[in-house]
C-alpha cells in the first residue's frame, strides 16, 4: 500500500541487474509492481532495491521489525564474502549484527552489494565456536585456553618441522597468516599453502595474480574475453560493472567455459580447453577482435586454474595477453578474478610452500601416508578433509564447519565483524575491517591466538601488539604500505607452459549462496539455496 509506482525497482532490476523479471501489471488504479510470474526475483543483486525504494514499500525481510535505526551502532568496514572487498556498514545492537548495507565506493562497488554479502549476516551468530575443545577418547570436550595450547605444544615439541604443515582458509586475515607463517618458519616447516582449492597460481610475478585493469577500469575497456569464470556468481557487483560497460555499446564479450546467462550478450566460444590453445596461438577469430581493440581485457577465473593443468592454462592466458596486445603503456588487460578474500593477501605474504615444501596436494598426500603428522588449519574448510588421514589437526576458526568436525584441538577465532584486520582484494588493494562487536565467549583475535601459541611452544613471535605486527606486515609487500590504493604490479613471467587437457572447464562456485562458513550457517542463505539452486537443479536434472 506504500508503493507510489515510481518504477525505480523495475528500472534497477532490468537495466543494472539485467534480470527483467519485475514490472507493472494491470492498468490504471489497479496497477501493481510485481514479478511477471509468481516466483522469487532471481538476481544476485536483488537486495539493492531495498535501498532504492524511496517510501519503504520494499523492505529487508530478515531485518524488518527487528530493530529501530536509532538503537544501532554503525561501523564502516569491508565485506569478505568475495574477493572484491566491497564497502559496507554493519549495524549492530547488543551482541548481534542486525543489518548490512553498502557504502558508496566508486572504485569498487559503487553503491551496490551482492545478496550473499547483504543477507548472510545471521550466520555470524549461528554455529559459532566460543570455547576451546580437545578431542579425548574420540569426542570433542571443552577445555581452557591453557589446556588447548598445551595440547598443541605437547604434540608439536617432539616433531621435526618436516612433519608439520599449515593451510590458510578463504576468510583468513593477513595479520593471522603472517603470524602463522612466522610460527611455522620458526618450527622449521616449509609446508604452507593458502590455495585450498588447489589453484595453480604463480606468485613469481604479482601481475600474474591481480585484477590489473582495476574494477573501475572495466569501464575503459573495449573488448573482453572470459576464461573459466562465472562473474555473476563469483563477483555479482563486478558483473554489474561489466554489464554497465556493455550497455554503452562497442564492447564485444566472449566466453570460454560453461554456457551461462551473464545478464549481457557474450559470444560463447565453447567449453573445450583446446580452444584456449587456438586463441593463444592467434588462430582463433576472436583474436582479431582483441588485437583491434585499444584497451582489450581478459578475465580468468579460479575454475580454470584449480585443475591439474592449471599452470599450463595460466601460461596460455599470459601468451594471449602478450600476443593480443593486452599489456601496453598505461594499460594492463590481464585480470585474475579471485573468489576468496584471503587469497591475494596470502600470495603477497608468500604463504606458499618454501624450499622443499609441499603444496596443498602434497600436504594431503603426506597426511595420508603418515609423513605429515600435524596439520594447522587457519579457517580452512573448502577441501577434502577425509584425506588428512591420522594427522593431528589443529583448527583455528570462528564457525563449527567441516574443519572443526575433523579437528583434534579447536582454537576459537574471531569473524571479520569482530576484529580490525587487513585483507587484500582481487585488484591488490589492501583494506582494513573494523571491529563492530566483540567475539563470543572465549574466542580471540586470530593473531593473538598464534602469538600465545608461539609462547607455549617456546618460540615467541617478535611482536606483542597489533602496531608491531602491522609494521612487520608493511615490509612484506608494497600493498600493505599503501592502504586503500592499488599499487600497479610490474609485468613479468608466470605460468608453466605445458599440455592442456581436453576436459571442459568447471565453475569455481557450485552454489553462490553458500561458499564459506558464515554463509553456510545462515538460515537466509539456506532458503535461497533451496529456492534458486536445489529447485533449479531438480527442474533441469543437473547436478553440481
Amino acid at each position: 500500500t506504500r508503493c507510489i509506482q515510481c518504477t525505480r525497482c523495475i528500472r534497477f532490476v532490468t537495466e543494472i541487474a539485467g534480470v527483467p523479471e519485475l514490472g507493472a501489471t494491470y492498468r490504471g488504479e489497479k496497477m501493481e509492481v510485481t514479478t511477471y510470474v509468481n516466483k522469487a526475483l532471481s538476481s544476485e543483486l536483488s537486495g539493492n532495491i531495498v535501498d532504492l525504494c524511496p517510501v519503504g514499500a520494499l523492505t529487508s525481510k530478515p531485518y524488518a521489525f527487528t530493530s529501530r535505526p536509532w538503537e544501532l551502532r554503525k561501523t564502516e568496514t569491508i565485506d569478505v564474502h568475495d574477493a572484491l572487498g566491497s564497502a559496507i556498514r554493519l549495524d549492530v545492537r547488543g551482541g548481534a549484527v542486525m543489518r548490512v548495507v553498502p557504502r558508496v565506493n566508486d572504485e569498487i562497488n559503487e553503491e551496490w552489494l551482492g545478496d550473499k554479502s547483504r543477507f548472510s549476516y545471521d550466520g555470524l551468530k549461528r554455529q559459532r565456536l566460543d570455547s576451546c575443545y580437545i578431542r579425548r577418547n574420540g569426542k570433542l570436550e571443552k577445555a581452557s585456553w591453557q589446556e588447548a595450547l598445551a595440547a598443541v605444544a605437547a604434540k608439536a615439541k617432539d616433531l621435526p618441522g618436516s612433519k608439520m604443515a599449515a593451510i590458510a582458509g578463504d576468510l583468513a586475515d593477513c595479520e593471522a597468516m603472517l603470524a602463522l607463517k612466522d610460527l611455522m618458519t620458526s618450527l622449521g616447516s616449509p609446508h604452507l599453502d593458502c590455495r585450498q582449492d588447489g589453484a595453480k597460481l604463480d606468485a613469481s610475478s604479482r601481475a600474474g595474480y591481480l585484477f590489473n585493469s582495476t574494477i573501475a577500469g572495466i569501464e575503459d575497456a573495449d573488448a573482453l574475453l572470459l576464461i573459466g569464470t562465472n562473474p555473476r556468481w563469483e563477483a555479482p557487483v563486478l558483473n554489474a560493472r561489466i554489464r554497465k560497460r556493455y550497455l554503452r555499446g562497442n564492447f564485444p564479450v566472449a566466453l570460454l567455459g560453461p554456457q551461462l546467462d551473464l545478464t549481457y550478450r557474450a559470444e560463447w566460444l565453447g567449453n573445450d580447453a583446446a580452444t584456449l590453445e587456438q586463441i593463444a596461438a592467434g588462430t582463433h577469430p576472436f583474436c582479431q577482435t582483441l588485437a583491434a581493440a585499444a584497451k582489450p581485457m581478459l578475465i580468468i577465473g579460479q575454475g580454470a586454474l584449480a585443475r591439474p593443468d592449471g599452470a599450463a592454462i595460466l601460461a596460455a592466458a599470459r601468451k594471449i595477453a602478450d600476443g593480443a596486445g593486452l599489456v601496453k603503456d598505461g594499460w594492463n588487460g590481464f585480470n585474475m578474478l579471485h573468489t576468496a578474500a584471503a587469497r591475494v593477501g596470502g600470495l603477497d605474504l608468500g604463504f606458499l610452500p618454501g624450499e622443499g615444501g609441499r603444496n596443498l596436494e602434497g600436504i594431503l598426500s603426506g597426511a595420508e601416508s603418515g609423513e605429515i603428522e600435524l596439520v594447522y588449519l587457519l579457517g580452512a574448510d573448502e577441501f577434502d578433509l577425509s584425506r588428512l588421514g591420522k594427522a593431528f589437526v589443529v583448527y583455528q576458526g570462528h564457525h563449527g564447519d567441516a574443519g572443526a568436525h575433523r579437528a583434534d584441538v579447536i582454537l576459537p577465532g574471531a569473524a571479520y565483524s569482530e576484529k580490525s584486520a587487513t585483507y587484500v582484494n582481487t585488484e591488490g588493494r589492501a583494506q582494513t575491517t573494523r571491529l563492530a562487536l566483540f567475539p563470543p565467549g572465549d574466542a580471540k583475535e586470530d593473531w593473538k591466538i598464534l602469538r600465545a601459541l608461539s609462547g607455549a611452544l617456546a618460540k615467541p613471535l617478535p611482536y606483542d601488539d597489533i602496531a608491531a605486527l602491522r609494521a612487520h606486515l608493511r615490509t612484506m609487500s608494497p600493498a600493505f604500505a599503501a592502504p586503500d590504493t592499488v599499487v600497479p604490479a610490474a609485468w613479468g613471467a608466470f605460468g608453466t607452459a605445458g599440455t592442456i587437457a581436453a576436459e571442459p572447464f568447471i565453475g569455481a562456485i557450485g552454489n553462490y549462496y553458500m561458499t564459506d562458513p558464515i554463509s553456510r550457517s545462515s538460515a537466509t542463505m539456506a532458503q535461497c539455496t533451496k529456492l534458486f539452486v536445489a529447485d533449479q537443479q531438480a527442474r533441469t536434472g543437473t547436478h553440481g
